[in-house]
């Protein structure tokens, strides 16, 4: 079992910055991939990034490369997204992941077997 717990969602200006953070428990956080995912109101849920059990690799969704970045530290059992230049479109409630049963690490929301409980971040104009 994985807890996962989600916080730094929030409103912020157009051209501000977030970091959101996900705190993990249950199991060791090193031995699963980490992903974040949004999803909007009306939309499907939709992939941010997510970052290898290691953290030595990276991948993000096409709408957020270049202004956000993933991270995490293993000895604090912690993942994060740091956001960027926010657009409106950005508007969700953001979701972190863990890909527990796969050595690759998952790009699909399919592929993720843990969530937290979400996040709301509001960009306004």
């Amino acid at each position: 079992q994985v807890q996962l717990v989600e916080s730094g969602g929030g409103l912020v200006q157009a051209g501000g910055s977030l970091r959101l953070s996900c705190a993990a428990s249950g199991r060791t956080f090193s031995s699963y991939a980490m992903g974040w995912f949004r999803q909007a109101p009306g939309k499907e849920r939709e992939f941010v990034a997510a970052i290898s059990r290691s953290g030595g690799s990276t991948y993000y969704g096409d709408s957020v490369k270049g202004r956000f970045t993933i991270s995490r530290d293993n000895a604090e059992n912690t993942v994060y997204l740091q956001m960027n230049s926010l657009k409106r479109e950005d508007t969700a409630v953001y979701y972190c992941a863990a890909d527990t049963a796969r050595v690759r690490t998952g790009l699909r929301s399919r592929e993720y077997d843990y969530w937290g409980q979400g996040t709301q971040v509001t960009v306004s104009s």
